[in-house]
Order: C-alpha cells, then structure tokens, then sequence
C-alpha cells in the first residue's frame, strides 16, 4: 500500500513518521520549505514513547502523481480548500481519503469534492506540537488513531488499512461505526477547547477555582446533548472517559486551540465549536456556554484580523 500524508507538522508528521519507521511506504505532500528542511535533516520526533529520526519521501503539489492507495489527510480546517486543490493530483482511481480533522464539517466538503465512496471516517488522540526546529514533540503517552467505513460495517479496505497500521508503533483501532466515534471525540474536544480557551487555563488550573470543574461539567453536558438530538448519543464510557480528563485536579492539559490562541495564531474555533453551535441551533438544543465559549473566539478572530490590517 502506498500512502501519501498532507502534511508534516505534528499529527501527520507523527503518524506518518511512524508508519516510515514500521517498513510502510509513506511519501509526504509538503510544501517546499518543509520539503527541503527534510531533505537537509529528515524528520525528528521526540516522544516518550520513543524517537523517530528517518530520512523521508516528499513531494510538493506541483509534482505529486496519483499514484497512492491511500490519502491521510491531518491539515488545519482552514487549509482545507488548499488542501482538497492540492490533492486533486494525488487521487488515482482506487484511492481512499483518510480524514484526522477535528468535528465534522469535513466530510460533506471531501465527499463533494472526491465523491462520497472515496472518504473514509478518522479521528486521532494525540498531544503534539511542531518545535522551533521543525521536530514534533509528543507531549503525553497518548498515540490513537481509530478509522472505519463512514457508512459502517467491515470490509475489505479497511482490514487492508488495518494490516499496515497496526505494523506501526501507535495504537491502531479500526471501527466499525467511525462516525460514533467521531461524535464522541468532538464532544469531548469541543468541551476541553471551549472550556480552556474560554478561562485561557489549562484544566489544572481550572478546577483550582471554585466554578471550574461545574462549568466544565455544564459544558460537557451541553455538547453531549447537541450529540443525542444529532442521533448520536455518546455511550457512557465515553462520557466516563472524557470526565476522567476533565476532572484531574493534576492535569496540565489544554486544547491545541488554547495553544495556537496564545501564540496569536489562526484557531479552528469556528470549524469545530461554531458549528458544534450551529447543529445545536438546527436541532433545538440550548448551549448558553457554548455560545459564550464560540463568541470568545470570534472576538479573538476579529481582533486579530483588525491587528493584522493596521
């Protein structure tokens, strides 16, 4: 199987930089300063699990070919028009499209742009971050990536994907209905980017307060729901899961949205939490601190933008 990663930063370089270390054929679609800064060093990752330091295969989006199996697709969901234009080259007939992209506005604009036939269901658990060199720095032990049928069930393709990835020192977990998943990881992310961006904490902090750990229940109960109206109600060791996280009093742990927030970068505010609102509206559920948490961002965005144009 030959496969194409979009992307080198943190959860494409990591996931495909493990692929490369099990034997896998892996080529990564950069642009070209990242092309050449892994020509001259390769790709670096340093995790606690164990580091990677490889030569790899690149290609830039004025030479890449269709000529891959599969297409992991791990870009921010701003870049993803640029994204979709890029691949258009790559997709040969049997190709499938593998999603890691937070939410789930994504997949109509895949589905419109490859055909619905062609777009798998993905979603990854991991805390990584692009270092001032070019290395990922993997921040925990946490290394999940989970893909199936958006449709359901088992087939041929995806044991074919599952033979490769479960090669790879990561945790590789076919499903067979992604899209529970899916829902289930956007509930809780929605939850922790609301919750961490909103009181620019992490939730350590956050439960040392006295509301912290209510509001952060509250916020949780509000996402799960738009959820359950959705035909998706998340199963209870999910929600056990997601509580476990966001009721550690120890915990360091924030959104990758909070991380790019306090950078001054772009966020993927509207794309998972504006939408999140917007399928709470559509469907008649009340979210009063989602609203809140999706106005904070949208004050941040248009702050920045005002900055930028000065």
């Amino acid at each position: 199987m030959r496969i194409l990663v979009l992307g080198a930063g943190g959860t494409g370089g990591y996931f495909g930089g493990r692929l490369v270390e099990s034997g896998a054929d892996v080529t990564f679609l950069v642009r070209p300063a990242r092309a050449a800064r892994l020509a001259a060093g390769g790709l670096t990752v340093r995790s606690p699990t164990g580091d990677i330091h490889t030569p790899v295969k690149t290609v830039t989006a004025d030479t890449v070919t269709p000529a891959y199996d599969l297409i992991v697709l791990s870009c921010k969901a701003y870049d993803l028009d640029g994204a979709i234009a890029a691949l258009a080259s790559a997709l040969a007939p049997q190709a499938a499209v593998l999603p890691l992209l937070n939410g789930l506005g994504h997949f109509e604009r895949l589905q419109a742009a490859f055909g619905a036939g062609r777009v798998l269901g993905g979603l990854c658990h991991i805390a990584v971050t692009l270092g001032a060199g070019g290395e990922i720095r993997h921040l925990n032990q946490v290394h999940a990536l989970t893909f199936g049928e958006l449709a359901g069930g088992t087939g041929e393709r995806i044991a074919a994907i599952s033979d490769v990835f479960c090669r790879a020192r990561f945790d590789s977990r076919p499903s067979a209905d992604v899209l529970q998943d899916v829902w289930e990881k956007y509930v809780f992310l929605a939850t922790l980017a609301g919750i961490t961006c909103l009181l620019r904490a992490n939730v350590g902090t956050i439960l040392a307060t006295t509301e912290g750990e209510a509001l952060a229940r509250e916020l949780l109960a509000e996402c799960g729901a738009v959820a359950t109206a959705a035909g998706r109600p998340p199963r209870p060791e999910a929600v056990d899961s997601a509580l476990r996280f966001l009721t550690d009093r120890d915990s360091s742990l924030t959104a990758s949205m909070l991380r790019d927030l306090e950078a001054g970068g772009r966020t993927e505010g509207d794309h998972v939490l504006g939408d999140l609102l917007r399928r709470a509206r559509a469907l008649g559920v009340a979210t009063p601190l989602l609203r809140v948490a999706v106005c904070h961002l949208q004050a941040y965005e248009a702050r920045r933008a005002r900055e930028a144009g000065r």
